[in-house]
């Protein structure tokens, strides 16, 4: 296609009225169309130039792209090649241990099950003692407990018995500061009053009591057993025991009804003990026994000492129900707690 100056176009639109005459109309509407056909051809190559020109720019910018990406797609080959074949090495080598640990660990799996199998039948063995020492503590648990029981019934009745013995060790005490009371106008070598494994002995000299060789009691005798009577009338709860005694001498031969001392200490002991009924004291708390010479409290070797074993003794004992029922109590408590 032929381009067209802008002058040269205007010259000929300036020509053409005089060309009227040479040329055709039909000739000019060609030319002018032919004309505005390349002016449009014009426009529309430039349009497509610039949009090539555009197009163009466009592709050189990604080939310029294209280019960086293949020159760090390049280097990143060469490090990830690198990178690979180093972890390749390090997969081998591990591979290669991990079969020598499998090896290993067979060995290893074979000795530990060994050992796991002992384990396996010391802990069996271990829980069945542990069964049994479980067992065994229950048991004991269940002796403790019925042994507590026992023990607090035992605590109990020893507190019962503590309080029953200070009750008698107080009456006790008591009886022997009214009976000492009572006697008091007696010469302490004739009459003794003392206390002796938790009972009052009175002890009353022959000198006091009898003549040498008599089962009757002298007036100032009746008067000290009397005084006695009167004390034990108010203490209800003690038993007497009348005890006569004698030294080594024996009795005169023909003494009316009297064998030997063991005679003499008797009917002596049951002369005080009718005295002592007669002034109050009931019969059924008194009892009446000779030793003669057989209990001493001092060698016969002197008159002053079978002075001394020639007495009567008067023993007060309080009554011990309380405490005997108590004891028994107690004595049948191991019987009841098995």
């Amino acid at each position: 296609m032929k381009n067209f100056s802008p002058a040269l176009l205007a010259l000929s639109l300036l020509a053409a009225p005089a060309l009227n005459s040479c040329v055709t109309a039909k000739k000019y509407d060609d030319l002018s169309a032919r004309q505005k056909a390349d002016a449009d051809g014009k426009a529309t190559a430039e349009r497509q130039y610039l949009g090539a020109t555009a197009e163009l720019k466009k592709a050189s910018d990604e080939l310029a792209q294209l280019r960086l990406t293949q020159k760090r797609l390049v280097t990143d080959s060469a490090e990830t090649g690198a990178a690979y074949r180093k972890t390749r090495t390090l997969y081998n080598e591990l591979n290669n241990s991990y079969d020598k640990l499998l090896k290993n660990s067979d060995r290893e799996l074979a000795n530990k099950s060994s050992d796991y199998n002992k384990v396996a039948k010391d802990l069996a063995r271990r829980e069945a003692e542990l069964g049994e020492l479980d067992t065994n503590l229950q048991k004991s648990k269940a002796d403790n407990d019925r042994l507590a029981a026992d023990l607090k019934v035992r605590e109990a009745r020893l507190t019962e018995l503590t309080k029953a013995l200070a009750e008698k060790d107080k009456a006790v005490n008591d009886l022997k500061a009214r009976v000492s009371k009572a006697l008091l106008s007696f010469n302490s070598s004739d009459l003794q009053v003392k206390l002796k494994d938790g009972k009052v002995y009175v002890s009353l000299s022959e000198q006091l009591l009898f003549k040498s060789g008599s089962t009757k009691v002298d007036p100032k005798g009746q008067e000290a057993l009397k005084k006695l009577a009167t004390v034990l009338q108010e203490q209800k709860d003690v038993n007497v025991v009348v005890e006569g005694h004698t030294d080594n001498v024996p009795i005169l031969r023909g003494t009316a009804g009297l064998t030997d001392n063991w005679d003499l200490s008797a009917l002596r002991a049951t002369e005080i003990a009718r005295l002592l009924t007669s002034s109050g004291v009931p019969p059924a708390r008194v009892t009446a026994s000779g030793r003669g010479q057989y209990v001493p409290v001092a060698s016969n070797d002197t008159p002053q000492n079978k002075a001394m074993n020639r007495r009567t003794e008067i023993i007060l004992t309080p009554k011990l129900d309380d405490l005997f029922q108590i004891l028994d109590s107690n004595s049948a408590t191991p019987a009841a707690a098995k």
